[in-house]
């Protein structure tokens, strides 16, 4: 549905910003999951969840972007614990950043594209009768 409609502005600009921040944050959660020499299992419960969101992402659904954000507070909760537990790993630190960023885009985008989108596709009304 919202896919044809251009995104101006703000929105554009926090679009690319929560992807880059995504980005940012699957790369931390691999190479962290590299480093520690997880087994598999961890690695899926690491990406699976960002991965899930893509998808609706790419169709540009605002939906996808909410979700994304209650998943990042998911992610900033165990990044917590590992700051607390490595306080001087620029690892955490990034990871820290990264979600930090990717909730507060991601939260910007969906207010900054639904005026947008809403403009684009006004609701039909219904002939009076």
């Amino acid at each position: 549905m919202s896919v044809g409609v251009t995104r101006q502005g703000a929105s554009a600009w926090f679009w690319g910003l929560a992807w880059g921040a995504w980005l940012l944050l699957f790369l931390q959660q691999t190479a962290d999951a590299w480093l520690r020499d997880v087994p598999w299992i961890i690695w899926c419960g690491k990406l699976l969840p960002l991965l899930i969101f893509v998808p609706g992402m790419l169709k540009d659904r605002l939906r996808s972007f909410i979700w994304l954000c209650f998943m990042c507070l998911l992610y900033f909760i165990a990044l917590v614990q590992y700051l607390f537990s490595a306080p001087g790993s620029l690892l955490a630190q990034t990871g820290m950043l990264a979600v930090v960023v990717l909730f507060t885009a991601a939260m910007l985008y969906v207010r900054a594209r639904g005026p947008e989108l809403r403009a684009a596709y006004p609701p039909a009304t219904s002939p009076e009768g």
